[in-house]
């Protein structure tokens, strides 16, 4: 990564914030839920925190298309043959947002033949940010200040496994009973890449119904941190599919010697 990349990686950050902010506009007051096409929710503080993240892509790099959540649920998709462009998801975990539980995010990825290459994750009720760089994986603590993070090796004693709190399912169950969990932990939107990758977790399985822009920059981060996501069979997760809908996923962190994961 260039250093002009990781001066792209602060900007996107920062925008993030500023996108995050404008959600917390919304937070904690009664606000219209609607649902899209694919029963998913959608609120006014997703079509807000869009509209910010595409007006600052748009004038920091005008040149790369963006696929965005409520851009493509309103028919608006961008020719992306070019192989280079950013996945949005102004508010990951609306359901989160909904029951105000504080579990949801904001998430932009610059996807580079097929893969994420630059991503921040914002959560936006802690204040915490984080985001790839040209040496590594960050975060930040409201007004603390900048910590490298890594993700760890299996530990010895079983695995931390996150599951997703919105969308558990007896497959995902049957999968999680074929390692040596020592723990599970409930969590909602990309924050799950994020807790894998600062070393406080050890695996995420995904055995439903995900889009790109739901996982790219936590799977940005997560890859920064040293940690990996791939399918079900091992192979690495690609980005500009075809409908921007994944398969089943595995994120996990480094492997049993210490080294980056695969």
């Amino acid at each position: 990564m260039t250093t002009v990349d990781a001066a792209l990686a602060g900007a996107i950050r920062d925008l993030a914030v500023a996108a995050g902010r404008e959600i917390m506009r919304f937070y904690g007051s009664d606000v219209t839920v609607e649902q899209k096409a694919d029963a998913s929710p959608v609120t006014d503080a997703d079509r807000a925190a869009e509209d910010i993240i595409l007006a600052g892509l748009g004038l920091m790099a005008p040149d790369i298309p963006t696929v965005a959540e409520e851009a493509v649920a309103a028919g608006r998709v961008p020719d992306i043959s070019g192989g280079r462009f950013w996945l949005v998801d102004p508010l990951d975990g609306t359901r989160e947002f909904i029951s105000r539980n504080g579990e949801f995010t904001v998430n932009i990825a610059l996807i580079d033949a097929g893969r994420p290459v630059l991503g921040t994750v914002y959560l936006p009720v802690l204040d915490q940010s984080f985001w790839t760089s040209h040496d590594g994986a960050w975060r930040r603590c409201g007004d603390g200040g900048d910590e490298p993070i890594t993700a760890r090796p299996p530990p010895p004693g079983g695995l931390v496994a996150l599951v997703s709190r919105s969308h558990r399912s007896p497959e995902t169950d049957d999968f999680l009973a074929r390692f040596k969990v020592a723990k599970r932990l409930d969590a909602g939107s990309s924050l799950k890449f994020c807790r894998i990758a600062e070393g406080v977790a050890d695996f995420y399985p995904r055995l439903g119904r995900t889009m790109e822009w739901d996982i790219a920059a936590g799977h940005a981060v997560l890859a920064a941190a040293g940690g990996s996501v791939t399918t079900l069979d091992g192979a690495p997760l690609g980005y500009g599919k075809p409908g921007f809908e994944n398969p089943h996923f595995v994120a996990r962190g480094r492997d049993g010697d210490g080294t980056p994961a695969p």
